[in-house]
């Protein structure tokens, strides 16, 4: 229960669905109740598999080029302790790499659920590095796997929620109400990416 609670509020502090919430709104305010549904419904699922597949097969790709495990926490650490600036600094958009040039052309496509919403906006390198360093962990048995794996799908079960109900969050809640509750989450972010750098370099102390 432990490692589902620290894994499911790590990811949703890096990923941050609630400031997406206006770009959301933003890319889908042409778009009728039921294909904004399908949108949230397909963004969530997409997250799902972009997640599991870093879960798993993360650390191969690492064996591959020869990363260690400690370079990767603290780059890691850095990306999302950029992204929680971002997001205490209200940069939103910068922060989930959308500008204007891309955000025209995404207006212009017909599927936006895999790309941008999915990736890079919610599954970017912040929380795909974080997998990663969690799965050298914490897979050495079949609960600590199973407990992953819910913590990551119940995540993705959120982003449903939360990008179904962002016409209503973005129209109670207002900008304001989202910028505080995104800056909050930033706030978090950077400490999570902080305490990464902290304990890679403490590792690497130790191994000296």
């Amino acid at each position: 229960m432990e490692l589902f609670v620290f894994l499911f509020a790590a990811l949703f502090s890096v990923l941050n669905p609630i400031g997406t919430v206006p770009i959301f709104v933003g890319l889908t305010q042409d778009y009728s109740k039921k294909e904004r549904k399908r949108v949230a419904l397909w963004t969530g699922f997409n997250v799902f598999v972009i997640l599991i597949i870093s879960f798993f097969i993360g650390q191969y790709v690492l064996t591959f080029f020869g990363i260690t495990i400690s370079a990767l926490r603290i780059a890691g650490g850095i990306i999302i302790a950029s992204s929680g600036f971002g997001l205490l600094n209200g940069n939103f958009s910068k922060n989930k790499g959308i500008n204007k040039k891309v955000q025209e052309d995404i207006e212009n496509r017909n599927d936006i659920a895999l790309t941008p919403l999915a990736m890079p906006m919610l599954a970017g390198p912040g929380s795909i590095s974080l997998l990663i360093a969690y799965y050298q962990e914490h897979h050495e048995t079949t609960i600590e796997i199973l407990s992953s794996c819910l913590a990551i799908f119940a995540v993705s079960v959120l982003i449903y929620v939360i990008l179904h109900s962002a016409h209503y969050l973005a129209k109670y809640l207002g900008a304001s109400g989202i910028v505080a509750i995104s800056r909050i989450v930033g706030f978090l972010t950077i400490a999570i990416g902080i305490q990464y750098i902290i304990s890679s370099v403490l590792s690497i102390i130790r191994g000296i």
